[in-house]
């Protein structure tokens, strides 16, 4: 193991700290899917050395695990899959969370259908439903993992209390939260936490659904199939203040001789045991992976980042728009 990859707790092997995250390629919320595209993605990513793949049933109402079982069919790898569970969906394409055994145990067997897998090595609960005790939901996983089905469970979206419920039941290796520059609200609890019970935390969102990318400009619009038209960050009125926040933080990037995507995923692999997900749809948007490593930044750099922050952004807006309804008792 080297500083460019990670043991998630129950693997054979460490994975790449920079993991290929699939929403966009399920096409629900992204402008609609893009097969030949997205196989075309993931295997380039597996060419970069990008070896653990995050999706979930939701992402596409199955067609994003559909694409990913299906490329790595086409590839040889060693890839290592991480998907999710616990929200269903409507006639109307709906999502809502339910994390009842029952569920549970049938998207576990609709994953392991649609990625063409005998065992899922990282099977996470997406959100915390409040309808159904967690300890019941950590038994029919823990049940699941003793079949052989599942090798190892981690939680999403999960309170530093929750996943204290879920760990009396089951052992957890893992914890996935929105985290990036810009949305830090996991430091206060989250973070600690996995670092303090040893758990992997994979960064969800870690280039700030694009902010990060520095490719975006201020007159920029998305239509209302994107997920992007409802984050507040996105609206005009605070449009402006993180994207003056990108303009500086792009010279921090540029000490280094790095893009600023690169430079915040490196920010986030620096905060601890950390995975980041590093989404794409397009195999040209897998540039820069390699320049992710090798490199840190420093005291000064941290320093910097937190006052360009503090000036643009002092009142950061929080990720929570994403959450999705519990589901009606």
């Amino acid at each position: 193991m080297n500083e460019n990859t990670i043991l998630i707790p129950g693997f054979d092997r460490p994975v790449s700290r920079v993991a290929l995250g699939t929403w966009a390629i399920g096409g629900w919320m992204w402008g609609g899917p893009d097969d030949d595209n997205a196989v075309r993605t993931i295997h380039r990513a597996l060419d970069e050395g990008v070896d653990l793949i995050d999706t979930a049933p939701v992402y596409g109402f199955g067609h994003s695990e559909e694409v990913v079982g299906r490329a790595l069919a086409e590839k040889p790898h060693r890839a290592r899959i991480a998907t999710k569970l616990a929200l269903d969906w409507n006639d109307d394409h709906q999502p809502f969370r339910n994390s009842s055994p029952a569920r549970i145990r049938k998207e576990v067997e609709d994953s392991l259908r649609r990625l063409r897998v005998e065992t899922i090595d990282l099977e996470q609960v997406h959100w915390p439903d409040p309808n159904t005790p967690i300890d019941e939901t950590a038994r029919e996983l823990q049940k699941l993992h003793k079949e052989g089905k599942i090798r190892a469970l981690g939680v999403s979206n999960y309170s530093p209390e929750q996943m204290d419920i879920f760990r009396e039941v089951a052992p957890l290796a893992s914890v996935q939260s929105p985290y990036n520059l810009f949305e830090r609200e996991i430091e206060k609890d989250v973070l600690p936490y996995a670092k303090t019970h040893k758990l992997v935390t994979l960064a969800y969102g870690p280039l700030c659904r694009g902010l990060l990318t520095g490719k975006m400009t201020a007159d920029k619009t998305f239509p209302e199939s994107d997920l992007r038209s409802g984050d507040p960050k996105f609206q005009k009125e605070h449009f402006k203040d993180y994207l003056a926040a990108v303009d500086e933080l792009k010279t921090i990037a540029d000490r280094h001789g790095k893009s600023l995507m690169v430079l915040a995923i490196r920010w986030v692999l620096d905060q601890g045991p950390t995975i980041a997900l590093w989404g794409a749809r397009k195999p040209e948007q897998i540039d820069g992976v390699a320049d992710v490593f090798g490199w840190q930044l420093t005291d000064q750099d941290r320093k910097d980042i937190d006052a360009i922050l503090e000036r643009h952004v002092p009142t950061p807006i929080s990720p929570a728009f994403m959450a999705p309804p519990a589901r009606k008792s």
